[in-house]
């Protein structure tokens, strides 16, 4: 059987020599070192993320690999990782380290210097374990893999005020809603406020648990408390120097022991960087980072992003940044926020609507935010987004259902709707039919007055013509123009011509018709026209 075999090496001599025994141990395939712990935990998830079957059976990490020290990236890679045998390269080889290296995790210590024998037998020993392990655990693997328990997901805020806090308690709550055991830990140390958001008053904390090397199930439930919406809170100490106790070491271990416990673990990492809110960023499967669409907020969001990637905590493209406050009018799109911080944007973006949150604040009751507050609705939008809200039925039976009842309930609506409309059409339809009579016979009685006028100016000048040819003989030739330029349902018009000085007049005297053509109610319209008389000078 092939033993893949990734070496975990900072010092380059070091990597050198390690690379160079594996090599002559049989049935091995070494992969390239990796240079720090951050590339090794990268490395990992990604092979992770395509099958269980592409990790490597065994992982070598040397003790003066960094950032994280060795100890502490073993037991993260045990959690995470439990098909993977890890094996220590240390100088010291005493009982004590032994012994720290087994409760890390470790499946055994490899001596400095190193040996072929040694390290052969160490990596066999490994191997087997991770081959039983695999087997033990199939080949599947699930979406996140986060080892036992849940999965992690830090918010913190690029400064002070943007309203991380808000999204990580909305974040729990929506989480929790779902069916989901939540864990939501303060880790905000000098000025946390999840207590005060959500009214508790608790006098243990995270700051119990940071002189206890062994953090039973026991120890945990002692320092997390329950609240009224089924949250487990995991408080920052009251007083803020004890800040300083929380050490990465502790986050570390208190992650560990909450991921093992919980679905999802929400931590409040608030706006300054230290190294247990910097361990539990980069431990974290779902890192956000919330902004406000101003350019000071931009701005600090790029400096802890920054910072973040220079201290090799996180990479700007694995950060989600969340916008909070953001208006229709703001200059300040997601858009350039993504540009400027280098990180993806969340599609969802939580409006600026603080009066809708100042009574749940000022009385300490953020699980009593109304559903239709559209800052919570945004921000478990996002919860929906990051997959931190469970189905409720996976088989489908439950969500065709309530999709069903959406369906029929939208239909009664809609159904109401069109009665509503229907109703009010019948109520409106006499007055429209009325306005819609006068109108049509406003339209006639016009009509009427043009024909009336061209008859007459018509008639006019053919009565002009005839006199002109028999002085007095002109009204068959007057009543006949008239006749000819009237339609058939106004032809029982009056018409008659009378000479008068210089001028023939014609006057044209037509009945308007009541709703349609041919149907008369005794109204008249009367045009008159005059033409020049044609006479000898």
């Amino acid at each position: 059987m092939t033993i893949r075999i990734l070496p975990a090496v900072g010092d380059i001599d070091s990597a050198r020599a390690v690379t160079t025994l594996l090599s002559r141990l049989a049935d091995a395939e070494p992969a390239p070192p990796v240079p720090d712990t951050t590339a090794l935990l990268d490395t990992l998830a990604r092979l992770a993320a395509e099958s269980l079957d592409e990790l490597p059976e065994v992982v070598l990490v040397h003790e003066r690999i960094g950032p994280v020290p060795a100890l502490d990236v073993i037991r993260d890679l045990v959690l995470r990782f439990p098909a993977v045998g890890v094996v220590l390269i240390t100088a010291d080889s005493s009982t004590g380290v032994l012994t720290a290296a087994m409760d890390s995790g470790a499946r055994g210590i490899v001596a400095l210097p190193l040996g072929h024998e040694a390290l052969a037998e160490r990596v066999q020993a490994a191997a087997a374990w991770s081959t039983g392990m695999r087997r033990h655990l199939g080949s599947g693997v699930p979406e996140v893999y986060a080892g036992p328990g849940g999965t992690v997901v830090t918010v913190t805020g690029a400064k002070g005020g943007v309203g991380a806090t808000v999204a990580a308690v909305q974040l729990s709550l929506a989480a929790s809603a779902s069916g989901r055991s939540v864990a939501l830990l303060d880790l905000d140390l000098q000025s946390g406020d999840v207590a005060s958001y959500l009214d508790v008053q608790f006098r243990r904390s995270i700051g119990d648990l940071a002189g206890i090397s062994d953090i039973t199930p026991r120890v945990l439930q002692d320092a997390v408390y329950t609240h009224d919406s089924g949250l487990a809170l995991l408080l920052a100490p009251a007083e803020g120097e004890r800040g300083e106790e929380i050490t990465d070491r502790v986050a570390r271990q208190v992650l560990g022991a909450l991921r093992s416990r919980y679905d999802i673990v929400v931590v409040d990492c608030g706006a300054q960087l230290n190294a247990a809110n910097a361990a539990a960023v980069e431990l974290a499967d779902r890192a956000l980072l919330v902004v406000t669409p101003d350019v000071i907020a931009v701005r600090a969001a790029k400096r802890m992003v920054r910072m973040w990637d220079r201290l090799q905590i996180r990479k700007a493209e694995e950060t989600l940044t969340v916008v909070n406050r953001f208006g229709r009018g703001t200059e300040i799109q997601p858009s350039l926020v993504e540009r400027v911080t280098g990180t993806k944007v969340a599609r969802s973006t939580v409006p600026a609507a603080f009066k809708e949150l100042q009574s749940v604040v000022d009385a300490g009751r953020m699980q009593d935010l109304d559903a239709r507050s559209t800052v919570k609705q945004a921000l478990w939008a996002l919860a929906g987004e990051l997959g931190l809200v469970a189905p409720q039925e996976p088989a489908g039976g439950r969500r065709r259902k309530a999709s069903a009842d959406r369906g029929a309930l939208a239909l009664r609506r809609r159904g109401g709707d069109r009665g509503a409309v229907t109703l009010e059409f019948a109520g409106m339809f006499p007055l429209l039919l009325v306005v819609m009579t006068i109108l049509w016979q406003c339209v006639l009685y016009g009509y009427s007055y043009s024909l009336a006028g061209n008859a007459a100016d018509e008639a006019a000048r053919a009565a002009t013509a005839a006199n002109a040819l028999t002085p007095g003989a002109y009204d068959g030739a007057c009543h006949q123009a008239g006749s000819e330029h009237l339609p058939g349902a106004w032809d029982a018009a009056a018409i008659d011509c009378a000479a008068g000085g210089q001028v023939m007049k014609a006057t044209v005297t037509v009945q308007v018709p009541l709703f349609f053509p041919g149907f008369d109610a005794g109204w008249t319209v009367e045009g008159e026209a005059g033409a020049a008389l044609e006479g000898d000078d």
